[in-house]
Protein backbone atom coordinates (compact mmCIF):
# COMPACT_ATOMS: atom_id res chain seq x y z
CA UNK A 1 0.00 0.00 0.00
CA UNK A 2 2.75 2.80 0.70
CA UNK A 3 4.79 1.68 -2.32
CA UNK A 4 1.60 2.24 -4.06
CA UNK A 5 0.89 5.62 -2.45
CA UNK A 6 4.32 6.36 -3.37
CA UNK A 7 4.07 5.97 -6.90
CA UNK A 8 0.68 8.18 -6.95
CA UNK A 9 2.30 10.53 -5.22
CA UNK A 10 5.20 10.68 -7.69
CA UNK A 11 3.21 10.80 -10.80
CA UNK A 12 1.08 13.67 -9.27
CA UNK A 13 3.92 15.72 -8.55
CA UNK A 14 5.46 14.79 -11.74
CA UNK A 15 2.24 16.32 -13.34
CA UNK A 16 2.03 19.39 -11.00
CA UNK A 17 5.61 20.16 -12.24
CA UNK A 18 4.58 19.38 -16.10
CA UNK A 19 1.43 22.16 -15.64
CA UNK A 20 3.81 24.51 -14.19
CA UNK A 21 6.30 24.61 -17.18
CA UNK A 22 3.05 24.11 -19.39
CA UNK A 23 1.85 27.51 -18.51
CA UNK A 24 5.72 29.08 -18.07
CA UNK A 25 5.73 28.13 -22.11
CA UNK A 26 2.19 29.54 -22.88
CA UNK A 27 3.17 32.69 -21.23
CA UNK A 28 6.79 33.37 -22.23
CA UNK A 29 5.21 32.58 -26.04
CA UNK A 30 1.99 34.98 -25.30
CA UNK A 31 4.01 37.67 -24.73
CA UNK A 32 6.67 37.35 -27.07
CA UNK A 33 3.89 37.08 -29.76
CA UNK A 34 2.52 40.25 -28.59
CA UNK A 35 5.49 42.43 -29.22
CA UNK A 36 6.72 40.16 -31.97
CA UNK A 37 6.34 42.61 -35.77
CA UNK A 38 7.38 39.96 -38.03
CA UNK A 39 5.27 40.19 -41.17
CA UNK A 40 3.09 36.92 -41.95
CA UNK A 41 4.78 37.55 -45.39
CA UNK A 42 8.21 36.79 -44.42
CA UNK A 43 7.35 33.15 -44.10
CA UNK A 44 5.60 32.43 -47.11
CA UNK A 45 8.81 31.84 -49.41
CA UNK A 46 10.44 28.48 -49.52
CA UNK A 47 10.64 25.42 -52.68
CA UNK A 48 9.09 22.71 -50.64
CA UNK A 49 5.90 21.84 -49.34
CA UNK A 50 3.61 23.99 -48.14
CA UNK A 51 2.69 24.34 -44.75
CA UNK A 52 -0.37 26.28 -43.24
CA UNK A 53 -0.23 26.96 -39.73
CA UNK A 54 -3.91 26.91 -37.63
CA UNK A 55 -3.26 28.22 -33.68
CA UNK A 56 -5.49 27.11 -30.93
CA UNK A 57 -8.04 29.01 -29.40
CA UNK A 58 -7.19 32.68 -28.12
CA UNK A 59 -3.74 31.92 -29.72
CA UNK A 60 -2.44 33.86 -32.45
CA UNK A 61 -0.46 32.68 -35.55
CA UNK A 62 2.69 34.63 -33.79
CA UNK A 63 2.10 31.70 -30.57
CA UNK A 64 3.53 28.88 -33.16
CA UNK A 65 6.47 30.63 -34.42
CA UNK A 66 9.04 28.40 -33.28
CA UNK A 67 7.56 26.36 -35.19
CA UNK A 68 7.23 28.37 -38.24
CA UNK A 69 10.67 29.53 -38.41
CA UNK A 70 12.16 25.93 -38.37
CA UNK A 71 9.78 24.83 -41.05
CA UNK A 72 10.79 27.83 -42.94
CA UNK A 73 14.19 27.40 -42.55
CA UNK A 74 13.86 23.85 -43.86
CA UNK A 75 12.75 25.43 -47.09
CA UNK A 76 9.27 25.29 -46.61
CA UNK A 77 6.65 28.24 -47.51
CA UNK A 78 4.83 28.83 -44.13
CA UNK A 79 1.55 30.63 -44.87
CA UNK A 80 -0.87 31.76 -41.44
CA UNK A 81 -4.41 32.83 -41.32
CA UNK A 82 -4.16 36.29 -39.73
CA UNK A 83 -7.62 36.97 -40.00
CA UNK A 84 -8.54 33.87 -37.33
CA UNK A 85 -7.26 36.87 -34.86
CA UNK A 86 -6.87 34.55 -31.83
CA UNK A 87 -9.52 31.82 -33.10
CA UNK A 88 -12.74 32.43 -31.16
CA UNK A 89 -14.97 31.88 -33.99
CA UNK A 90 -17.28 28.85 -34.16
CA UNK A 91 -15.48 25.92 -36.20
CA UNK A 92 -17.10 26.43 -39.10
CA UNK A 93 -16.70 29.40 -39.67
CA UNK A 94 -12.75 29.39 -38.96
CA UNK A 95 -12.89 26.25 -41.28
CA UNK A 96 -13.96 28.59 -43.78
CA UNK A 97 -11.51 31.48 -43.34
CA UNK A 98 -9.12 29.02 -43.20
CA UNK A 99 -10.08 27.35 -46.70
CA UNK A 100 -10.02 31.16 -48.01
CA UNK A 101 -6.12 31.24 -47.85
CA UNK A 102 -6.05 28.13 -49.33
CA UNK A 103 -7.95 29.23 -52.56
CA UNK A 104 -6.69 32.88 -52.67
CA UNK A 105 -3.12 32.06 -52.56
CA UNK A 106 -3.58 28.73 -54.75
CA UNK A 107 -1.97 26.64 -52.21
CA UNK A 108 -1.85 22.42 -53.45
CA UNK A 109 -0.29 19.70 -51.88
CA UNK A 110 -0.63 21.41 -48.20
CA UNK A 111 0.43 20.09 -45.26
CA UNK A 112 -1.93 21.40 -42.09
CA UNK A 113 0.34 22.02 -38.91
CA UNK A 114 -2.11 22.64 -36.00
CA UNK A 115 -2.71 22.63 -32.58
CA UNK A 116 -5.66 22.40 -30.23
CA UNK A 117 -8.52 24.15 -31.41
CA UNK A 118 -6.73 24.41 -34.78
CA UNK A 119 -6.88 20.49 -35.28
CA UNK A 120 -10.07 20.86 -35.52
CA UNK A 121 -10.66 23.79 -37.81
CA UNK A 122 -8.30 21.68 -40.14
CA UNK A 123 -9.74 18.35 -40.23
CA UNK A 124 -13.12 20.84 -41.11
CA UNK A 125 -11.27 22.22 -44.30
CA UNK A 126 -10.18 18.72 -44.92
CA UNK A 127 -13.69 18.11 -45.38
CA UNK A 128 -14.82 21.40 -47.07
CA UNK A 129 -14.82 21.79 -50.87
CA UNK A 130 -11.17 22.88 -50.68
CA UNK A 131 -9.81 19.78 -48.62
CA UNK A 132 -8.27 18.28 -52.02
CA UNK A 133 -6.01 21.22 -51.64
CA UNK A 134 -4.42 19.65 -48.66
CA UNK A 135 -2.01 16.81 -48.28
CA UNK A 136 -2.09 15.64 -44.71
CA UNK A 137 -2.52 17.74 -41.31
CA UNK A 138 -0.36 17.21 -38.21
CA UNK A 139 -2.44 17.94 -35.43
CA UNK A 140 -1.04 18.61 -32.03
CA UNK A 141 -3.28 18.66 -28.86
CA UNK A 142 -6.55 18.66 -30.50
CA UNK A 143 -9.58 18.05 -28.48
CA UNK A 144 -11.24 15.45 -30.93
CA UNK A 145 -13.88 13.91 -29.01
CA UNK A 146 -14.32 17.39 -27.00
CA UNK A 147 -13.02 17.80 -23.10
CA UNK A 148 -15.25 17.06 -20.09
CA UNK A 149 -13.90 20.61 -18.66
CA UNK A 150 -15.52 22.63 -21.53
CA UNK A 151 -18.77 21.96 -19.64
CA UNK A 152 -17.92 23.67 -16.59
CA UNK A 153 -16.32 26.68 -18.03
CA UNK A 154 -18.40 29.62 -19.12
CA UNK A 155 -17.29 31.28 -22.19
CA UNK A 156 -19.03 30.05 -25.17
CA UNK A 157 -16.27 29.59 -27.03
CA UNK A 158 -14.94 26.97 -24.71
CA UNK A 159 -17.86 25.40 -24.28
CA UNK A 160 -18.48 24.61 -28.00
CA UNK A 161 -15.09 21.84 -26.94
CA UNK A 162 -17.92 19.98 -24.55
CA UNK A 163 -18.18 15.95 -25.90
CA UNK A 164 -21.90 16.69 -26.52
CA UNK A 165 -21.69 19.42 -28.71
CA UNK A 166 -23.29 19.29 -32.06
CA UNK A 167 -20.14 20.51 -34.07
CA UNK A 168 -17.78 18.09 -32.29
CA UNK A 169 -20.19 15.06 -32.28
CA UNK A 170 -20.77 15.91 -36.50
CA UNK A 171 -16.76 16.03 -36.65
CA UNK A 172 -16.30 12.99 -34.94
CA UNK A 173 -18.60 10.90 -36.95
CA UNK A 174 -16.80 11.88 -40.28
CA UNK A 175 -13.79 9.87 -40.58
CA UNK A 176 -13.24 10.18 -44.12
CA UNK A 177 -9.80 12.73 -43.74
CA UNK A 178 -8.64 10.32 -40.80
CA UNK A 179 -6.15 8.68 -42.38
CA UNK A 180 -4.53 11.73 -43.64
CA UNK A 181 -3.95 12.94 -40.09
CA UNK A 182 -1.60 12.68 -37.45
CA UNK A 183 -2.32 13.48 -34.35
CA UNK A 184 -0.07 14.08 -31.53
CA UNK A 185 -0.76 14.52 -27.60
CA UNK A 186 1.37 14.30 -24.57
CA UNK A 187 0.55 11.21 -21.65
CA UNK A 188 -1.17 14.09 -19.47
CA UNK A 189 -2.88 17.06 -20.88
CA UNK A 190 -4.41 19.38 -18.22
CA UNK A 191 -7.17 20.73 -20.59
CA UNK A 192 -7.89 17.41 -22.25
CA UNK A 193 -8.41 14.62 -19.96
CA UNK A 194 -9.44 12.36 -22.88
CA UNK A 195 -6.66 12.44 -24.62
CA UNK A 196 -6.21 13.50 -28.10
CA UNK A 197 -6.40 9.59 -29.94
CA UNK A 198 -8.53 9.74 -33.21
CA UNK A 199 -9.61 6.57 -34.82
CA UNK A 200 -8.20 6.37 -37.56
CA UNK A 201 -5.48 8.16 -37.66
CA UNK A 202 -1.42 7.80 -36.94
CA UNK A 203 -1.57 8.41 -33.22
CA UNK A 204 1.48 9.77 -31.61
CA UNK A 205 1.36 10.06 -27.80
CA UNK A 206 4.38 11.48 -26.18
CA UNK A 207 6.22 10.97 -23.05
CA UNK A 208 5.41 14.77 -21.52
CA UNK A 209 2.66 16.25 -20.38
CA UNK A 210 1.20 19.78 -21.03
CA UNK A 211 -0.87 21.09 -23.55
CA UNK A 212 1.38 23.87 -25.04
CA UNK A 213 4.58 22.94 -24.17
CA UNK A 214 4.30 20.17 -26.41
CA UNK A 215 4.29 22.34 -29.39
CA UNK A 216 8.11 22.36 -28.96
CA UNK A 217 8.76 18.67 -29.07
CA UNK A 218 11.45 17.70 -31.66
CA UNK A 219 8.74 14.71 -32.36
CA UNK A 220 6.00 17.41 -33.43
CA UNK A 221 9.03 18.55 -36.20
CA UNK A 222 9.45 15.21 -37.19
CA UNK A 223 6.24 13.96 -37.78
CA UNK A 224 5.86 17.15 -40.11
CA UNK A 225 8.98 16.29 -41.58
CA UNK A 226 8.23 12.85 -42.29
CA UNK A 227 4.59 14.35 -44.03
CA UNK A 228 5.86 17.20 -46.03
CA UNK A 229 9.52 15.63 -47.32
CA UNK A 230 8.76 11.82 -46.61
CA UNK A 231 9.08 11.35 -50.80
CA UNK A 232 12.15 13.70 -50.95
CA UNK A 233 13.37 11.65 -48.04
CA UNK A 234 13.35 8.11 -49.22
CA UNK A 235 15.00 9.46 -52.47
CA UNK A 236 17.68 11.01 -51.05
Amino acid sequence: MRQTGTKAGERMLRRARWWLADYVYAGYWQVRGFFDRTAASDFTVGSRAPILILPGVYESWRFMRPLISVLHDRGHPVHVVPALGHHRRPLAESAATAATVLEESNLDQVIIVAHSKGGLSGKAVMLSRSGARVRGMVAIATPFAGSAYARLLLPSTLRAFSPSHPSIVEMAGQRDVNARIVSVYPAFDPHIPEGSELPGAKNVRLATGGHFRVLADARVIAEVVTMAEGDALSSS
